[in-house]
Protein backbone atom coordinates (compact mmCIF):
# COMPACT_ATOMS: atom_id res chain seq x y z
CA UNK A 1 0.00 0.00 0.00
CA UNK A 2 0.91 3.71 -0.92
CA UNK A 3 0.23 6.29 1.79
CA UNK A 4 0.92 9.43 -0.72
CA UNK A 5 0.75 12.86 0.60
CA UNK A 6 2.18 15.96 0.55
CA UNK A 7 5.97 17.55 2.14
CA UNK A 8 3.57 18.29 5.28
CA UNK A 9 5.64 17.84 8.91
CA UNK A 10 2.57 15.61 9.89
CA UNK A 11 2.88 13.56 7.17
CA UNK A 12 6.94 13.30 7.16
CA UNK A 13 7.72 12.99 10.73
CA UNK A 14 8.84 9.55 12.28
CA UNK A 15 5.70 9.78 14.27
CA UNK A 16 4.47 8.74 10.69
CA UNK A 17 6.98 6.90 9.54
CA UNK A 18 7.72 4.33 12.23
CA UNK A 19 3.83 3.06 12.31
CA UNK A 20 3.72 2.96 8.36
CA UNK A 21 6.84 0.80 8.10
CA UNK A 22 5.55 -1.70 10.70
CA UNK A 23 2.52 -2.09 8.68
CA UNK A 24 4.27 -2.43 4.89
CA UNK A 25 2.86 1.10 4.61
CA UNK A 26 5.11 3.07 1.50
CA UNK A 27 4.99 6.76 1.94
CA UNK A 28 5.53 8.84 -1.23
CA UNK A 29 5.59 12.58 -1.54
CA UNK A 30 5.17 15.23 -3.86
CA UNK A 31 8.08 17.58 -4.97
CA UNK A 32 8.21 21.30 -3.19
CA UNK A 33 6.08 23.52 -5.38
CA UNK A 34 5.16 21.04 -8.35
CA UNK A 35 1.12 20.63 -7.54
CA UNK A 36 1.18 18.07 -10.63
CA UNK A 37 2.68 15.36 -8.40
CA UNK A 38 -0.29 14.80 -6.64
CA UNK A 39 -2.58 15.07 -9.55
CA UNK A 40 -2.03 10.79 -10.79
CA UNK A 41 -2.54 10.35 -7.14
CA UNK A 42 -6.00 11.77 -6.84
CA UNK A 43 -7.32 10.52 -10.22
CA UNK A 44 -6.92 7.06 -9.06
CA UNK A 45 -7.95 7.22 -5.86
CA UNK A 46 -11.33 8.82 -7.30
CA UNK A 47 -11.78 7.06 -9.79
CA UNK A 48 -11.16 3.70 -7.21
CA UNK A 49 -13.88 5.12 -4.58
CA UNK A 50 -16.23 6.25 -7.35
CA UNK A 51 -16.52 2.68 -8.89
CA UNK A 52 -15.62 0.52 -5.60
CA UNK A 53 -16.17 2.21 -2.81
CA UNK A 54 -19.84 1.28 -0.84
CA UNK A 55 -20.47 -1.84 -3.61
CA UNK A 56 -19.05 -4.24 -0.63
CA UNK A 57 -17.14 -4.41 2.27
CA UNK A 58 -13.27 -5.21 1.59
CA UNK A 59 -12.35 -7.99 4.43
CA UNK A 60 -8.77 -7.38 3.48
CA UNK A 61 -6.39 -6.33 1.12
CA UNK A 62 -6.32 -9.67 -1.23
CA UNK A 63 -10.11 -9.37 -1.54
CA UNK A 64 -10.02 -5.34 -2.92
CA UNK A 65 -6.89 -6.06 -4.90
CA UNK A 66 -9.07 -9.09 -6.71
CA UNK A 67 -12.26 -6.61 -7.24
CA UNK A 68 -10.23 -4.11 -8.72
CA UNK A 69 -8.25 -6.51 -10.91
CA UNK A 70 -11.20 -8.14 -12.25
CA UNK A 71 -13.68 -5.46 -12.65
CA UNK A 72 -12.24 -1.87 -13.02
CA UNK A 73 -11.47 -1.32 -16.71
CA UNK A 74 -8.50 0.57 -17.85
CA UNK A 75 -8.34 2.77 -21.03
CA UNK A 76 -4.89 1.68 -21.80
CA UNK A 77 -6.14 -2.01 -21.97
CA UNK A 78 -8.96 -0.82 -24.33
CA UNK A 79 -11.68 -0.67 -21.80
CA UNK A 80 -10.98 -4.23 -20.44
CA UNK A 81 -10.32 -5.16 -17.14
CA UNK A 82 -7.13 -6.55 -16.64
CA UNK A 83 -8.90 -9.99 -15.81
CA UNK A 84 -10.37 -9.68 -19.55
CA UNK A 85 -7.15 -8.38 -21.15
CA UNK A 86 -5.24 -11.40 -19.96
CA UNK A 87 -7.87 -13.89 -21.21
CA UNK A 88 -7.52 -12.31 -24.09
CA UNK A 89 -4.02 -12.67 -24.77
CA UNK A 90 -4.04 -16.12 -24.00
CA UNK A 91 -6.98 -16.53 -26.31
Amino acid sequence: MIFHSDLGCQYTSHQLGSPAADFEIRLSVGRTGQCWDNALAELFFSTIKRELLGTSAWPCRAAARTAINLHRLHSSLGYLSPAEYETALAA
